[in-house]
């Protein structure tokens, strides 16, 4: 993936005093991918966030996702993680 930003990209003074640039959340950390095995765990936790965050139920009803490609290429059961509506677990990030 590659980013590109404008030359005459604003950073407002709070942002800039920090070393803060524009486009990255606070909390961001960069990490590159190590291998096959890295990146499916990143995948998988991609998936996960919207029912982490209470967006869906499992990661099938999340529309926009990209797990709906893994099911139709055979990669990821349609069933894959189940269903987390009533498990008592609280999936949402702390802090």
């Amino acid at each position: 993936m590659f980013l590109l930003l404008a030359r005459n990209e604003r950073i407002s003074q709070s942002r800039s005093a920090k070393g803060e640039r524009g486009i990255w959340q606070r909390r961001y950390w960069e990490h590159t991918i190590r291998d096959e095995v890295d990146f499916a765990r990143h995948l998988d936790y991609v998936h996960i966030n919207p029912v982490r965050h209470g967006l869906a139920n499992r990661a099938r009803d999340w529309a926009p996702s990209s797990f709906h490609r893994l099911v139709k290429l055979g990669n990821d059961p349609v069933d894959w993680a189940g269903d987390q509506s009533d498990d008592g677990r609280d999936y949402g990030e702390r802090g």
